[in-house]
């Protein structure tokens, strides 16, 4: 396996999201086509010794050609031991952001003085994480709730059966939590409470440092991705997810005509191109709206 190309990892760092942005589980894949014509999947996560998330093979030959050819960073909300069962194509990432930024791992080990930083800010500027989840417990019912965790000791979610969520619930909880320095957003069937400084961006934003990019590329598909496609010179968001419903763009985002997996795949096309005009041969891939 030869090493990342090092003169162009310097000048370039992608950072990007991974579930339902890079890979997907299979109620994730929105396939267009007929079973006969289906893109070959390959698996790169089993939990509990069943397959769990995938791509296409032609987004992971994609994925591999990043990896190789500019800084790429896996940046995600799930917490290590999470992002430790996903095995992406390539070689190995140097950086990788997990829980929302509360985490930037260095060779697969989470950097200490990035977790220092991050404990003051939080300290300094959002309410304690008891206080949070005390409230989000109280608010919540039974009826809807099927798990409740709290991922890094840094924020706290809940799985929900999301059929009998009331309305204006996640939104008034937005509002409580809002005063206190913490965001509320609904992804899919989870209801995620994270303090307003623990953000992708400011990690992204390190890991530039440390390499001293001078372009970033960024993709995402959640609410919590916002910020880190904004921080970024150049975006890309799929046509489905969590923006997409909320008719969240800016002006450097662009947004792929497919959805599923399939935007998976040309998401990596466009970071590829991007990255370097002269990575990805071929003509130029579709439009995007």
């Amino acid at each position: 396996m030869t090493a990342p190309d090092t003169s162009r990892a310097a000048t370039t760092l992608v950072a990007s999201d991974l579930d339902r942005t890079l890979i997907y589980s299979a109620a994730a894949l929105r396939l267009a086509v007929p079973d006969a014509e289906a893109p070959r999947l390959l698996c790169v996560e089993v939990y509990e010794r069943k397959p769990l998330s995938y791509l296409t093979e032609t987004a992971a030959a994609l994925l591999d050609e990043l990896a190789r050819t500019t800084v790429f960073v896996p940046t995600t909300t799930r917490t290590r031991e999470q992002y430790g069962r996903v095995r992406l194509p390539g070689p190995a990432p140097r950086f990788a952001i997990c829980a929302n930024g509360g985490h930037l791992l260095v060779d697969g080990e989470s950097d200490r003085d990035w977790q220092a930083r991050v404990s003051r800010r939080l300290a300094a500027e959002s309410a304690s994480l008891a206080e949070v989840r005390a409230r989000l417990l109280a608010a919540a019912d039974p009826a809807w709730v099927l798990k409740e965790r709290v991922a890094e000791d840094l924020f706290a979610y809940l799985v929900v059966e999301r059929s009998l969520l009331p309305d204006g619930w996640v939104e008034e909880l937005g509002e409580w939590a809002g005063s206190r320095g913490w965001t509320v957003s609904l992804q899919g069937r989870k209801i995620y409470a994270v303090p307003a400084p623990l953000t992708k961006s400011a990690a992204m934003r390190e890991v530039a440092r440390r390499t001293a990019a001078t372009r970033t590329l960024a993709a995402g598909d959640s609410l919590l991705d916002a910020d880190l496609l904004l921080a970024a010179d150049h975006a890309w968001r799929p046509a489905h997810g969590e923006l997409a419903e909320a008719g969240w763009n800016a002006p450097h985002v662009q947004v792929t005509a497919e959805d599923g997996v399939a935007a998976g795949e040309a998401i990596l096309r466009h970071l590829l191109r991007a990255s370097g005009p002269d990575l990805l041969p071929g003509p130029r891939p579709e439009r995007m709206r």
